[in-house]
């Protein structure tokens, strides 16, 4: 794993996946706070609290220098567009990490996520030099599922009340990914 490197800015065709800069905060807290987001996800909060974003944002930098996580700002490239997030919860001892990933409602079902998250695998195996990359998501998501399948993820199994949200217990679908497995287009 790299260390003592500046975090990266990543760069697809229609994205930029870049570290988060104080000025994010109102976007982040304005297209995460809609419940559609918090609904689809396991702990994005609903209502998003004042305050919250901008806390989250600053303690970035230290857990990537820490290298426990890398995330990441996803942009659109032409207009600047803070459009949601994405990263990966880093697991030094097992050389491994979880994906994590959403965005803001208006850019749903155009292909954004799987994107950014084919270039977060890339950057994951070729310069983290990562082993695994595990991903959830809530079994009433299939979109997010079919996001992981896109990437080439194997389906691994369902944990059964895997989450507690709205006042009710969630089935949890596992997916992951070995730096074998992995081919990037």
């Amino acid at each position: 794993m790299m260390t003592n490197t500046p975090q990266p800015t990543l760069h697809t065709s229609r994205l930029l996946l870049r570290p988060y800069v104080h000025a994010d905060a109102f976007e982040l807290q304005r297209l995460a706070g809609a419940w559609k987001i918090a609904d689809t996800t396991k702990r994005i909060p609903h209502p998003y609290p004042d305050g919250v974003a901008e806390k989250w944002i600053a303690m970035q930098t230290d857990a990537w220098a820490m290298q426990t996580s890398a995330s990441f700002a996803i942009v659109d490239r032409t207009s600047n567009q803070y459009m949601g997030g994405i990263g990966l919860s880093i697991v030094s001892a097992t050389v491994s990490a979880e994906l994590g990933y959403w965005l803001g409602v208006p850019y749903w079902g155009q292909g954004y996520c799987t994107e950014a998250a084919r270039a977060i695998l890339a950057f994951a195996f070729d310069e983290l030099k990562l082993h695994r990359i595990a991903a959830n998501y809530l079994t009433r998501n299939p979109a997010s599922g079919r996001v992981m399948e896109k990437l080439g993820m194997q389906f691994e199994g369902v944990q059964r009340d895997g989450s507690f949200k709205w006042g009710k217990f969630e089935d949890i679908a596992i997916c992951a990914i070995l730096q074998a497995e992995w081919t990037p287009l």
